[in-house]
């Protein structure tokens, strides 16, 4: 079996193809083109129509590599320059009309998807990936991305505009001598990633593993004592601090000249040993983990190895995962919001056909139940409100913008208020994706109701349709239902509204 994998970054393009070779790859072809995409991108915003057409030039070439090597399985992905760039839908448009390539344009979260379960497979026989608590970064032109996995289950994941071609554009800007601009690179550099401390103070990190495809290689040229038996390492931050102090003296054509390094690494290498060194920053270990990897062999071992055969599981694991994260975060009583989610999935498989929803229709219910409050953390007044907010600006494992902004929409429809022509993210939505989000909000409502004094009193729901589509709700508690009961009465008619029937709520003893 054999795949490829064409990868639009920002300083160049990239093809690889592989096939399968036992548990590893083995890449039969490798081809980069060097396109600047970024230093448009990020200096403009914009993507020249010189480098799109260059773009495209090379990607019908690649086009004729893999027909030669018989090659159907094939994705192509854009990073950072390309999603930041204004003129985006142009490019992608113009790429797929003239090479007949769909581009899938990565977030982060997209990023560390595949980037996780890749060390899940390549680390499977060196290190216990599913037994630690994890930090995991990826280091390119355009971005770092960053991501936390607690045993096996990412947490969160967040991009950094700190790619190195990005420092370098960022130190040349700066007007100073060359100690002034790097010690002004390092405070930046630390503004940045320990952000995510100073907003976590409470995250246990047993590793930090830095993915690493352009640089790390260079090492041994500027370090020639470290040595290494593989393409994962541990480096010290001994040795991460002298790696700093023997570049930091130099500019980009005298490191070039001293170490031998070609020059579009060693215009850029001093930001990678910047980043280096505060990552150290982040836990108590004496040493960072080096894996010389890129985003395309992750990309390939997916598709070669089908590590998303349960994809929709996984999915949903990790992204309650980073639910409960959230909720802990923003002290949300998790033990309700647990209890509500697991009444919105008996809810969605009672109603499915009725409301005609999907599969993927219930992940989204899911994560709104659990995420319907976070704008209490905000204020309790209006915390419908505060919730779509939080919730369409937080970057969801794997989803796109339109999914979140359902979501984020489920969530605030989870009270009595209806859409509105003033409610921005609602009407952003297409037709269809608006009578979707108020099927699924009217059954979070029910869900919600259930557990309005957030004691947990039903431990188990059942739904009874009548001969004329009628349904009855049956709770089993042996406790006093009476508010439940009350919140039901008033958050029912939504569902009554867009079932057509009338919806009631029956109380036993439980069993």
């Amino acid at each position: 079996m054999r795949a490829g994998v064409i990868d639009i970054g920002s300083s160049s393009t990239k093809l690889l193809i592989g096939e399968r070779h036992g548990e590893d790859i083995k890449i039969i072809e490798s081809l980069k083109n060097a396109i600047p995409l970024g230093r448009h991108a990020f200096l403009k915003s914009r993507i020249p129509q010189t480098i799109i057409n260059q773009t495209a030039s090379v990607l019908q070439k690649y086009k004729e590599t893999f027909k030669e090597y018989d090659v159907a399985d094939v994705m192509v992905i854009a990073t950072t320059a390309v999603r930041e760039a204004r003129n985006q839908d142009i490019f992608l448009d113009t790429v797929l009309r003239k090479t007949g390539f769909k581009i899938d344009v990565l977030n982060a979260g997209d990023v560390v998807y595949y980037i996780d379960y890749f060390l899940s497979h390549k680390l499977k026989k060196t290190y216990p990936v599913a037994e630690k608590n994890l930090l995991i970064a990826e280091l390119g032109a355009g971005s770092l991305d960053m991501s936390v996995v607690e045993k096996g289950l990412t947490l969160m994941n967040i991009g950094f505009p700190i790619g190195t071609l990005r420092l370098s554009q960022f130190m040349e800007n700066l007007d100073g001598s060359m100690q002034e601009v790097h010690e002004a690179t390092e405070e930046y550099i630390e503004n940045e990633i320990l952000f995510l401390k100073k907003n976590n103070p409470g995250l246990v990190i047993d590793d930090i593993i830095l993915i690493d495809e352009n640089y790390s290689v260079f090492i041994q040229n500027i370090l020639p004592n470290k040595r290494r038996d593989s393409d994962f390492f541990k480096f010290k931050a001994s040795e991460a601090q002298e790696f700093l102090s023997r570049l930091r003296q130099m500019n980009a054509q005298e490191i070039e000249r001293t170490y031998g390094v070609p020059s579009d690494i060693a215009a850029t290498i001093v930001g990678f040993a910047i980043i280096l060194n505060t990552l150290f920053k982040l836990n108590k270990n004496e040493h960072v983990y080096i894996l010389e990897a890129s985003l395309s062999e992750a990309i390939l071992a997916n598709q070669l190895f089908r590590l998303e055969a349960s994809e929709k599981t996984d999915k949903l694991s990790q992204l309650v995962s980073v639910a409960h994260f959230l909720c802990r975060r923003y002290g949300m009583d998790l033990d309700h919001l647990k209890h509500v989610a697991f009444f919105t999935e008996q809810l969605f498989e009672a109603f499915k056909d009725i409301l005609g929803l999907s599969s993927q229709d219930r992940l989204y219910l899911i994560l709104a139940a659990y995420l319907h409050d976070l704008g209490m953390f905000i204020n309790n007044r209006s915390h419908h409100k505060h919730s779509e907010y939080i919730i369409s600006s937080s970057n969801l494992f794997r989803l796109t913008e339109d999914e979140i902004d359902i979501i984020a929409c489920i969530a605030r429809y989870h009270r009595r208020s209806a859409p509105l022509k003033t409610h921005l993210v609602y009407n952003s939505l297409s037709s269809n994706q608006q009578i979707l989000v108020q099927k699924l909000s009217a059954l979070l409502r029910i869900a919600n109701a259930l557990d309005r004094s957030h004691k947990q009193k039903a431990k188990r729901i059942a739904v009874k349709f009548n001969e004329s589509g009628d349904a009855t709700i049956v709770v089993f508690t042996h406790e006093n239902f009476l508010l439940e009961k009350e919140n039901f009465l008033e958050k029912k008619e939504l569902l009554e509204e867009i079932t057509g029937n009338k919806l009631t709520l029956t109380v036993k003893s439980q069993d």
